[in-house]
């Protein structure tokens, strides 16, 4: 028989171990300044953004219009551009070594092509969906709109691990768009206005970047004009920011309190 101050321990105990997700603290929000805009393709349904040495790269969605499109910023001309087989729906896109690697929403299909020139290399099989990717070093991390990210190697793209992103210590779903910025992932949470900023090393997103605003001034329209693209400058440190369908790229800073 337990003494009563043994069931009283017992008690805390069990209260202790139930209380951290409950009580977590709560992850910090912070907004955004707009330092600048660009022009952007109203009719891309943008999947996938990376910016390097002054180039933009985007792919889109939709069967039949999928595309793989490079241009400066300043210009909706593309400087390259390469379709997708139009039977499949477009998605997510990164870059590694000379190439650019993209993926396909249900069809299990990725392609690999040349980076000067667009030129398709080859394709790959994968399980699950695929959504969006971003890279640091030699691992990708890849989202498929559960509150997982797989990560890869670029090389096989085989699945080398999982990541479970928990906010609060909740699951974070409908992880989107990624982009590795210092040292954390950043993604967009599907048919928000959000951007969840993860560490990497925990999976825990240590705060939230919320966007409100710049859906309605880059004209955007119906359900599907959501958020969606995320393209770091690493050289100059620029945020860039767009969404599907929308006119406008946004060149933004956030705006955090202390210890966000």
């Amino acid at each position: 028989m337990h003494s009563p101050a043994r069931i009283v321990l017992a008690a805390v105990l069990s209260l202790i171990a139930a209380v951290p997700a409950a009580q977590a603290k709560d992850v910090p929000v912070c907004t955004y300044r707009i330092d600048n805009a660009f022009p952007h393709d109203t009719g891309a349904f943008t999947e996938g953004l990376l910016f390097d040495k002054g180039l933009l790269y985007e792919s889109t969605g939709q069967k039949g219009d999928s595309r793989i499109v490079v241009r400066k910023l300043e210009t909706l001309d593309p400087v390259r551009e390469a379709q997708v087989d139009p039977s499949v729906f477009g998605e997510g896109l990164v870059d590694w070594k000379d190439q650019l690697i993209s993926l396909t929403w249900r069809e299990g299909v990725g392609y690999r092509w040349d980076r000067a020139t667009l030129k398709l290399l080859g394709t790959f099989r994968y399980e699950g969906e695929g959504w969006a990717m971003t890279r640091n070093g030699e691992t990708i991390y890849q989202s498929d709109g559960s509150a997982s990210l797989r990560l890869r190697d670029p090389a096989t793209m085989r699945q080398t691990g999982t990541l479970a992103v928990t906010a609060e210590g909740k699951p974070v779903e409908n992880l989107n768009e990624l982009e590795w910025i210092d040292g954390q992932i950043w993604a967009n949470v599907w048919m928000t206005d959000r951007i969840a900023r993860i560490d990497p090393k925990t999976g825990k997103v240590v705060s939230w970047l919320d966007l409100s605003g710049l859906h309605e001034q880059a004209g955007g329209v119906g359900v599907d004009a959501v958020l969606n693209g995320i393209a770091w400058d690493s050289a100059a440190r620029r945020i860039f920011v767009t969404g599907k369908n929308w006119n406008q790229i946004f060149q933004i800073t956030p705006v955090c309190t202390k210890g966000a």
